[in-house]
């Protein structure tokens, strides 16, 4: 490892991506305090806002709606259209799908040509659950939930999912 020199201007000369010495940074984190110095380290409040800043954003980007199976997002239907086309919805096991309201919802098909839907959101802190065979796991705190009923198979989850009415339209799976 080379030790460097730090490099100070000289009155009058600007080297690039330097500024004179006493300049300041516009501004500060710190409601209240004055411009940091350039060359002057960070105050530990305006490296903790920073922080909970870059957290915060990291939280709310994971908690955003996404569209993958992992969120519980599913395929979203078009306003007035279909929520999912039937032969999507494997027999003996759902889909997971979002109304043009943005409603997350789980459609099953527990006998060929045979319709039900649930809330996809758990009764016991509100994730996404998700459908996997006959049943839809809650993947926050391990919820197990009757893909066809609905019913508690595996708590915490104390309360079962409501029902959300669908009934069949051709080919299509609709609002009721």
């Amino acid at each position: 490892m080379t030790a460097t020199t730090p490099r100070t201007a000289t009155p009058g000369s600007t080297t690039p991506g330097s500024t004179s010495p006493g300049s300041t940074t516009p501004g500060s984190t710190t409601p209240g305090a004055p411009p940091r110095a350039v060359g002057q380290p960070f105050d530990r409040r305006t490296v903790l806002a920073a922080g909970a800043s870059v957290v915060g954003v990291g939280l709310l980007a994971a908690c955003g709606s996404g569209s993958g199976a992992s969120s519980g997002g599913g395929v979203r239907a078009t306003p007035g259209g279909p929520l999912v086309a039937l032969a999507d919805v494997p027999v003996g096991g759902a889909v997971a799908v979002t109304t043009s309201d943005g409603v997350k919802v789980v459609v099953a098909q527990p006998a060929a040509g045979q319709v039900v839907a649930f809330s996809a959101i758990c009764a016991h802190q509100g994730c996404a659950v998700t459908p996997d065979g006959d049943r839809l796991n809650c993947p926050c705190h391990g919820s197990v939930f009757e893909a066809f009923t609905g019913a508690v198979v595996t708590g915490p989850a104390e309360d079962p999912l409501p029902a959300y009415p669908v009934t069949l339209d051709g080919d299509a799976v609709v609002e009721a």
